[in-house]
């Protein structure tokens, strides 16, 4: 039982008890444990006293012994005994003392605290942030406030207290809990008991916020660059603003300075790249790379971006990029768009250019390019129109203009779950005019063509018990019917135009062509067969089969690549996907040629993932006289924590390997270690090659090159397993 005293009251019993004690040498005052006491001066927050012996030392002075407790101001203290002094808010705690203050807590021998200024001391601390996890120890603690500290010979870390797999050390540790923000003077970090870095000054967050200063250093090694070090200085401009400057520094090349500005407000936002090797010792000539990548809403409906990208030289990227999405680029996008979206229709304007970086392999430019679309019901009628105008620039090849117009109507005769019959007509219509470098003096023309196609399907429905389970099968037939009338088009200009790949999604539409400069002749039906396995307990699809073929009433004219057959019959396509297990999930697709008896191109593909961290994918890819490649990656535990990571794209067709990746990773309960290696071809003769050797101190600072983004972009499976949050930056060392 609790209860309350007035102070007043309090006060003079606590002064009756001492003058009774010393009248008549009576001890003093004293409570039994299963009650409690609490002293506030009038306008002051109330401070609850609990123990088991309470006892009234002096006028305004609390002795509290045994389980002693004290509360105030949302912060709690500990100790084997307390001495409160009323008048001055002093408080002198000995014996086991423990400090609990919005989550953090601290605890040592000896504590003198003021409770109204939060000024004190503490004697060989132990204490724990809650805002990063975060613990260590020190000589003595200073108490500035509630959210200022300072710590004599200070120790810190992230691990749980019985591991000290790394260890901060350093002569003074400033706490800012306001700026959530560590300052470490004359520091080191040991790694299992050995120093592997140290600064004068180090700052870092205890939260996930973001701190200007240099970030951890960067390590790696490649075949076109040499030994490397990265030394990235982050500027925190403004909540909305930042910017990195990374030089880095290759022993064959030279210093490559890397420039990144981001930037955010509520109408735009984007980002700014500037890269710079002044004098490449290989090349001799410098070399930059610049990127904008911004986007503006500017009114109601109205938007816009811009997307910019130019490098000095075609083998920028081969000779100093890292990465095989950016070493694999033909051509660089720079265009600028402006889009309007009003609900039911949309306006795009865009102007867009190329940077070849494969000589003669330059695209058309579209100076402009206009398109309108919308798309609304009336009267159950589904009306669509699409239009474009775009002006097709080249320095060699043909100029032109090309204006088209596209109106279509589809009206569903029947729409129930169980079947569908959707008839669709629509209009081509497009009208070129040349301009220059027109070689072949083309005149200008025309092609106005109507496209009719009628789609429609059933689908059953049964229940079956299979294997124990319950499960819902559905047998899906579906028909799709095109005509187009044949119209000669072999003199009309191709800008943007190929022959569309044979697929389930190709098999149902009207046009066998993307892009407006052809349009493909049709009279033919494609038939389609689906059935599904879903689980009835949860809708979960364990098992897809499909099957469709194409069958042509006349044989098309109309083509980009030559048909290999003049049959009308089409490959016959054929795919099957599931998840078999709740691991183990597969997905294929086969096209079988039946007039020459044999495959025409498939792709295989499982993957296994029992559970995190366990992954493995294996896939086959196969076309004929063209492309036959195996692709495996996964990733496995090994044994004591550690685990294997790696990728193997090899192409049979050429007999060598396109690209690989492999891999170790320690995981600790508060770092990780991994070691890297990357080899991927950069042209038909060449490849590079890169080893990443990376120290992960959770929560705390990453040393050596960083493989993750290669991980993730090449192991599809990968996961990171140590639990350092993604978005948390690097501490700050100067």
């Amino acid at each position: 039982m609790r209860f309350r005293i007035n102070p007043v009251v309090f006060s003079l019993l606590c002064t009756f008890a001492h003058n009774a004690a010393a009248d008549a040498d009576m001890p003093a005052l004293r409570m039994d444990k299963t009650f409690g006491a609490m002293a506030e001066p009038a306008q002051d927050t109330p401070a609850f006293v609990e123990a088991d012996n309470l006892a009234g030392k002096k006028e305004n002075q609390i002795e509290a012994a045994g389980n002693a407790i004290l509360r105030k101001r949302g912060q709690s203290i500990r100790a084997d005994r307390l001495l409160y002094f009323q008048d001055t808010q002093d408080l002198d705690a000995r014996g086991a003392v423990v400090l609990e203050q919005d989550g953090n807590t601290m605890s040592g021998p000896h504590l003198k605290l003021n409770l109204d200024t939060s000024i004190g001391a503490m004697e060989r601390p132990v204490f724990y942030l809650a805002e990063n996890d975060g613990r260590g120890s020190a000589d003595m603690m200073h108490i500035h406030d509630k959210q200022h500290y300072t710590l004599d010979k200070a120790t810190y870390t992230t691990c749980p207290t019985d591991d000290r797999g790394w260890l901060l050390k350093m002569s003074r540790l400033e706490i800012d809990r306001d700026q959530q923000i560590g300052t470490a003077h004359h520091a080191w970090v040991e790694f299992i008991g050995t120093p592997i870095l140290y600064s004068p000054w180090m700052d870092f967050p205890l939260n996930d916020q973001r701190k200007s200063g240099f970030l951890s250093p960067v390590f790696g090694s490649t075949t076109k660059g040499g030994r490397e070090v990265t030394l990235p200085y982050y500027w925190n401009i403004a909540a909305n603003r930042d910017a990195t400057i990374a030089p880095r520094v290759m022993t064959k090349r030279g210093v490559l300075l890397e420039n990144e500005f981001r930037y955010l407000e509520p109408g735009y936002g984007g980002e700014v790249k500037f890269d710079v090797l002044p004098n490449d010792a290989l090349a001799d000539r410098s070399r930059t790379r610049v990127a904008l990548m911004h986007n503006q809403a500017i009114a109601g409906g109205l938007s816009g971006y811009v997307n910019l990208t130019s490098v000095s030289d075609d083998a920028y990227y081969r000779d100093l990029s890292n990465t095989v999405g950016l070493t694999s680029q033909v051509n660089l996008l720079q265009e600028g768009v402006l889009n309007y979206n009003a609900g039911w229709w949309g306006a795009i304007a865009r102007v867009q250019r190329y940077q070849a970086l494969v000589p003669n392999s330059t695209p058309y430019k579209r100076l402009p390019q206009l398109a309108v679309s919308a798309q609304r019901k009336h009267a159950g009628a589904n009306l669509a129109f699409a239009g474009e105008y775009a002006d097709f620039s080249h320095p060699t090849s043909l100029n032109a203009r090309r204006f088209t117009l596209n109106p279509s109507v589809s009206y569903p005769l029947l729409s129930e779950p169980a079947f569908y019959l959707t008839p669709k007509v629509s209009l081509h219509s497009t009208y070129y005019a040349m301009g220059a470098n027109n070689t072949g003096v083309l005149q200008n023309a025309s092609r106005t063509l109507p496209l009719f196609s009628v789609d429609g399907g059933v689908a059953f429905e049964r229940d079956w018990n299979l294997l124990g389970g319950n499960y819902l099968q559905t047998l899906e037939p579906r028909a799709f019917y095109v005509y187009v009338p044949y119209k000669d088009q072999s003199l009309l200009p191709v800008f943007d135009t190929g022959q569309a790949g044979f697929d389930f999604t190709q098999m149902f539409s009207e046009n066998r062509f993307y892009g407006n400069d052809r349009v493909g002749d049709a009279n033919h039906i494609t038939l389609a067969m689906t059935s599904r396995l879903l689980e009835q307990a949860n809708g979960m699809e364990r098992l897809k089969l499909m099957v469709g073929e194409r069958f042509s009433l006349e044989s098309p004219q109309v083509n980009l690549v030559t048909p290999t057959t003049t049959t009308n019959k089409s490959d016959i396509l054929l795919a099957a996907s599931g998840r078999v297990t709740n691991a183990w999930s597969f997905d294929s697709e086969f096209q079988y040629d039946p007039n020459q008896s044999h495959s025409q191109r498939y792709n295989i593909a499982t993957r296994y993932r029992p559970e995190l961290g366990k992954a493995l994918d294996l896939s086959y890819r196969f076309t004929r006289n063209t492309l036959r490649q195996i692709d495996a990656s996964g990733q496995w535990p090994l044994r004591n924590r550690w685990h294997a990571v790696g990728r193997l794209n090899y192409s049979l067709q050429d007999s060598k390997s396109l690209e690989s990746i492999v891999g170790l990773e320690y995981n600790q309960s508060c770092w990780a270690a991994r070691l890297v290696a990357q080899r991927f071809t950069v042209a038909s003769q060449q490849a590079n090659t890169g080893l990443f050797l990376q120290l992960e101190l959770n929560d705390f600072v990453s040393v050596g090159v960083d493989p993750l983004n290669a991980l993730k972009q090449n192991v599809p499976s990968y996961t990171k397993l140590n639990t350092t949050p993604a978005s948390k930056p690097d501490p700050v060392l100067r």
